[in-house]
């Protein structure tokens, strides 16, 4: 198992030193699913959310959450982004408890010293919090579920697949 970086020799919390790695091209996936009642995500497909068009807003502020990370978590270097990208993918059928879902994903890249594994799942958090926002008046039960890392490529520990694939 990987040591822990984010620790000094006294014990405490530091900021890894990455000032000698290579720039490499990284890029990070990640996905948190948003479940909700079947009415709430048909409302989002019409358009009948008052606050407006849900799925937009949320990937701007899927996009705005992975530029804001090291802003929300305090070891993460700032990373100049060369891209990111949001997905959504709607589950009409409701599983076993009754709920439908909305599975979000986020892709990042950069060219540099240091991943973006946490710019990705800032991404996915973010635009789903957006949703439960835009969606609260109509559905407070609504949930997050499967947040993870799907994979990851570059730098020095290379490659990394969740097994089981994408959910």
């Amino acid at each position: 198992m990987a040591e822990f970086t984010h620790f000094n020799e006294s014990g405490r919390a530091r900021m890894v030193d990455v000032s000698e790695k290579s720039d490499t091209l990284r890029t990070a996936t990640a996905q948190v699913r948003v479940l909700m009642q079947p009415e709430t995500l048909e409302k989002i497909r019409r358009g009948k959310i008052a606050k407006g068009d849900v799925l937009a807003v949320a990937q701007t502020a899927g996009i705005m959450g992975a530029k804001r990370t090291p802003d929300l978590i305090p070891m993460c270097h700032p990373i100049l982004l060369s891209s990111v990208n949001i997905d959504f993918k709607e589950e009409s059928q409701p599983d076993a408890s009754g709920l439908c879902g909305i599975t979000i994903m986020a892709t990042v890249k950069t060219t540099g010293p240091t991943g973006v594994e946490m710019e990705a799942l800032t991404a996915v958090t973010v635009a789903a919090l957006t949703i439960y926002d835009m969606c609260k008046a109509v559905d407070r039960a609504m949930v997050f579920t499967d947040a993870c890392l799907l994979e990851k490529a570059g730098g020095k520990s290379g490659a990394y697949i969740r097994q089981g694939g994408h959910g």
